[in-house]
C-alpha cells in the first residue's frame, strides 16, 4: 500500500468510528443498526484501503464503546471477514453484500448475547445465541447489503473511480 492508499484507509477507520460513536445509541446493542457498516461495501470499489479502514474503525469504536475485549477482537474480525468477502465477490455485489452482511451476523451475534439479552423475534422460542445471531444479520442486511450496496452503486453511477484514478488511487469495480 501506499501513502494514498494508508491515507484513505485512515479516513474510512475515523469515518466508520465516528458513525458508531456519535451513532451510539443505535450502533450497539441486541438490537442494533450499526449505520457505519454501510461503508464495508466500499471494498468493492476501492479494495483493501477500505477492509483494513473499517476494520481498524471497528476496533477503535468498539474500544469506545466498551463491552469488552471479546467485542473489540471479534467485532473487528467481523468487519475484516465481511470487507474481504465483499471486495473478492465485487462483480457480483448484491451477494457479496449478502455473505458479508451473513458474516457479521454470525460473529457479532454469536458472541453479543454474552452482553445482551437476545430481542424477542416474532415470539419464536429460539436459543439466545441464535436469536442475537438472527438479529444482528437482519440489522447487518440493512446496513450493508441495502444502505451500502446503494451506496457503491450511486458512487459508481456517479463516476467517483474516474476521479479516483486521476487522482492516482486504484479502483477495483471495472
Amino acid at each position: 500500500m501506499d501513502t494514498k492508499e494508508i491515507s484513505l484507509s485512515a479516513i474510512l477507520a475515523a469515518l466508520y468510528a465516528t458513525l458508531v460513536i456519535v451513532l451510539g445509541i443505535v450502533s450497539s446493542g441486541p438490537v442494533q443498526l450499526r449505520v457505519a457498516d454501510c461503508l464495508i461495501p466500499l471494498a468493492a470499489i476501492l479494495g483493501w484501503p477500505v477492509v483494513l479502514g473499517v476494520t481498524l474503525g471497528a476496533l477503535v469504536s468498539n474500544t469506545f464503546v466498551y463491552l469488552g475485549t471479546v467485542d473489540i477482537i471479534f467485532g473487528a474480525t467481523a468487519n475484516l471477514i465481511a470487507a474481504t468477502i465483499i471486495f473478492k465477490l465485487r462483480k457480483n455485489l448484491i451477494i457479496g453484500c449478502a455473505a458479508g452482511s451473513i458474516a457479521v451476523g454470525v460473529i457479532v451475534g454469536g458472541y453479543l448475547w454474552i452482553y445482551f439479552p437476545p430481542p424477542d423475534i416474532v415470539g419464536l422460542n429460539l436459543p439466545v445465541w441464535l436469536a442475537m445471531m438472527v438479529s444482528i444479520t437482519l440489522s447487518s442486511l440493512i446496513a450493508i447489503s441495502a444502505i451500502g450496496y446503494l451506496l457503491v452503486k450511486a458512487l459508481d453511477a456517479s463516476g467517483l473511480a474516474e476521479s479516483l484514478e486521476s487522482m492516482g488511487l486504484r479502483t477495483y469495480l471495472h
